[in-house]
């Protein structure tokens, strides 16, 4: 094979579920792949290492990770084809970064999955969304990490611990249009502002923990299992004001809260930030009530229209 073409979902990650630990297990993450924005990258041998179109020198770092984890000697040219901006709130580093790693074990066919990987390039120490995202694809939710393995709070970039593996993947419903906002000038929260944040607010207060886990096991997997968007978007709404997502939506810029609110008022159903934003997403089942709210979102905001991806990443080999 001479080149290898892998396209990636990003997510949305809706909120971490356990950040008090009563039960000796921390984090869970629910979140959703989405078909746009994507990574498109494409990587062949190469006489010295050469990337194109990097994005924050994420994937030149996950070249140095793999190849010096694997003892890889050989060089390669990565061209980041497409891709969209790291720190939103959709989850490019994760994405380019498996990427990448899957790239060159396959150009060395290297057998190795994509939990391997993820502990190379160092991603899933907190969430696994982004790590089954790439997989798998649709909604999931993650099982989080016993105390045995991850004793403390933290944010996977100051994390070590495994990508947690999926509890739960659920097809989502693919005639569900969702409309994603980044407000261009919002905050975000990354490195050690966001190991500052969970230093502040961990461990959340336990009630609210069981409150979240409730409305999820008893209103937002049976929403998504019967379709019902009423419902789901309900579940959306209260998340918001839950557990460590309410710090998120906290710590967000005013324009963000104030965009949550203008969505909501044109008719969204359910209005959330996607991690810690500053990119916001709603979910409507009319395309032409998504273009309106893309116009109610488009001042100041990099917008996309987009659905649910209900498979992982695709790999191409190429002669």
């Amino acid at each position: 094979m001479s080149k290898v073409i892998i396209e990636t979902p990003s997510r949305i990650h809706i909120t971490l579920i356990d950040l008090h630990g009563a039960l000796n297990r921390i984090d869970g993450g629910i979140g959703l792949a989405l078909m746009e924005p994507k990574v498109l990258l494409e990587a062949k041998l190469s006489s010295k290492n050469r990337i194109l179109k990097d994005v924050e020198h994420k994937a030149e770092r996950a070249l140095n990770l793999t190849l010096r984890a694997l003892n890889i000697r050989k060089s390669f040219e990565i061209h980041v084809k497409e891709s969209y901006p790291s720190h939103i709130g959709l989850g490019l580093t994760t994405q380019l970064s498996l990427a990448v790693a899957s790239a060159i074990t396959r150009l060395c066919s290297l057998d190795l999955d994509h939990y391997e990987l993820a502990k190379i390039v160092r991603r899933g120490g907190t969430s696994g969304i982004g790590v089954n995202a790439f997989q798998f694809g649709g909604f999931l939710i993650d099982s989080g990490h016993s105390r045995k393995v991850k004793k403390d709070f933290l944010p996977s970039s100051f994390s070590r611990a495994p990508p947690p593996k999926p509890l739960v993947r659920l097809d989502f419903p693919e005639d569900w249009n969702i409309v994603l906002a980044c407000y261009k000038k919002g905050r975000k929260v990354y490195g050690k502002k966001e190991l500052e944040l969970f230093k502040k607010y961990c461990p959340i207060d336990l009630e609210e923990v069981r409150k979240l886990s409730h409305l999820i096991l008893m209103k937002l997997l049976p929403s998504l299992i019967e379709r019902d968007i009423e419902s789901f978007a309900y579940c959306i709404d209260e998340i918001q004001r839950l557990g460590f997502k309410r710090y998120e939506v906290d710590n967000q810029a005013q324009e963000v809260k104030r965009l949550m609110k203008s969505l909501k008022d044109k008719g969204a159903y359910g209005v959330g930030l996607s991690s810690f934003g500053p990119t916001l997403y709603c979910i409507t089942k009319s395309k032409r009530h998504a273009k309106e709210l893309l116009n109610e979102a488009s001042h100041d905001c990099l917008c996309w229209i987009t659905k649910a991806r209900n498979s992982g990443a695709s790999i191409t080999l190429k002669a």
